[in-house]
């Protein structure tokens, strides 16, 4: 049986729209305090800067509450933070409200077990069966209490600097930190600035609308444009909840995740601390497959979602994954993807060796790439379709041995993302248009 309300990373949709709705919230709390917290259990809820997040925030409390489950309110935290202090403070689980790199009207809810790791799909199978029940009241003797951490930002910057070397600072650099008006508004200018940097910041005046609002790892060009003009050093930017990360090199220009992944793998595999293989997705650029096996470090693909990553990395024995858009995992540091963190490690190799960070990813040269949202009436299955599979091999033949193709239906979304990669950048574009046609016209029902 297939999940109905659980997608790559919990549960996600249009706000007062089913299931995005405080009833939905009080169900679905109360089903996950059936399944994972045991009586007298310890909850933590933290959320990004959207409007909703105060209206999910009480239905969760409330659900939790009435199944018996004790409430730590931790107020608006990087998703990561909130994985941390699950571990730090002994939590039996951990929720985060946002809706990640979606505007602000979108929201959504996504857990931790009490390991700081996402839940299995086998767990969100028995968490949607308790959600046909109605939500439980206990008896009054046997209800949970609620109160607020104060402190939660501190503990997790706290958390975040020690992941830093401890014989290095930040001192001389300038970094420019985008925020995204989002949950790291706070966090990621203090930990940088307290460990030397001269920090300028941008999108870090969230007002509950205006999160991922042209601004953050979605919307890098202000970063870009804003590092270029004030001469900054480097350029740091966070989705809305946290857990992504771009950055602008010295010149302003965009270095993705998969630059970062490879700068990072470099980094490990010279001083020998690199273990296992690096994991990226089916979207992974070629350009980081080719480097890394030029340096004779192992790369292995998983599906698109950093779960997925992190369960590969698992059971590869790996430390170091992470995908195009900067979710990007370092296992040996964090139990998640984890934006601030994975800066700081950037950063920090770029005091060890004292290189721009132009320099550190140059060994990584990158495939002309293009990929097409195609928004459907309805989730869909490409591969179901004899037409849209058809165009399919022949824009694979077309490219022959010289790119990829890859075709996939969005874990949260009713989109089909459609990415061609080749050598010429000008066939890349054609091709990938031409599939999107056909995925668009065989979405709606009507003829390619």
């Amino acid at each position: 049986m297939g999940k109905r309300y659980f997608g790559t990373d919990g549960i996600r949709g249009t706000v007062g729209k089913d299931p995005m709705t405080a009833d939905f919230a009080i169900r679905l709390a109360s089903a996950v305090a059936q399944v994972l917290v045991p009586a007298g259990g310890t909850v933590l809820i933290g959320k990004d800067t959207r409007l909703s997040g105060y209206m999910f925030e009480s239905a969760l409390e409330a659900g939790f509450t009435a199944a018996g489950a004790n409430v730590l309110l931790l107020g608006p935290l990087p998703t990561p933070g909130i994985a941390t202090l699950t571990q730090e403070l002994g939590a039996d689980l951990g929720v985060v409200i946002s809706a990640s790199h979606n505007p602000y009207f979108d929201n959504g809810i996504k857990f931790f077990d009490g390991n700081g790791s996402k839940l299995t799909d086998a767990i969100e199978l028995k968490i949607e069966q308790h959600l046909e029940e109605p939500a439980i009241t206990l008896e009054s003797k046997a209800l949970g209490k609620a109160k607020r951490i104060d402190d939660a930002r501190i503990r997790y910057q706290e958390f975040c600097a020690a992941t830093f070397p401890a014989d290095l600072d930040l001192d001389g650099l300038t970094i420019v930190f985008d925020g995204s008006n989002g949950a790291g508004y706070k966090v990621g200018p203090r930990a940088l600035a307290d460990l030397g940097a001269e920090v300028i910041t941008i999108g870090c005046s969230p007002n509950g609308r205006n999160i991922n609002d042209r601004c953050g790892s979605t919307h890098p060009e202000l970063l870009c444009t804003t590092v270029s003009a004030v001469g900054a050093d480097a350029g740091v930017a966070l989705d809305g909840d946290g857990d992504r990360l771009v950055m602008t090199d010295e010149n302003g220009e965009l270095i993705d995740g998969d630059q970062l992944l490879y700068v990072l793998a470099t980094s490990r595999h010279d001083e020998g601390t690199l273990k296992g293989p690096v994991v990226g997705t089916v979207m992974s650029n070629l350009g980081l497959e080719h480097a890394l096996r030029e340096r004779n470090i192992a790369f292995r693909r998983a599906k698109v979602g950093d779960r997925y990553v992190l369960e590969s990395l698992k059971q590869e024995g790996g430390t170091l994954g992470g995908e195009t858009s900067g979710h990007m995992i370092v296992l040996d540091r964090t139990t998640t993807g984890d934006g601030l963190v994975c800066a700081l490690q950037v950063l920090a190799i770029m005091k060890q060796t004292g290189k721009p960070l132009s320099e550190l990813a140059a060994g990584m040269p990158k495939y002309p790439q293009t990929m097409l949202n195609v928004r459907t009436e309805q989730r869909l299955d490409p591969s179901a379709s004899p037409a849209i599979m058809a165009a399919v091999d022949e824009v694979e033949d077309e490219l022959a041995d010289t790119g990829r193709v890859v075709l996939r239906a969005s874990g949260t979304e009713p989109v089909i993302r459609v990415m061609v990669e080749g050598e010429d950048p000008n066939q890349v574009d054609e091709l990938a248009q031409r599939l999107a046609d056909v995925v668009a016209a065989n979405a709606t029902g009507t003829e390619g």
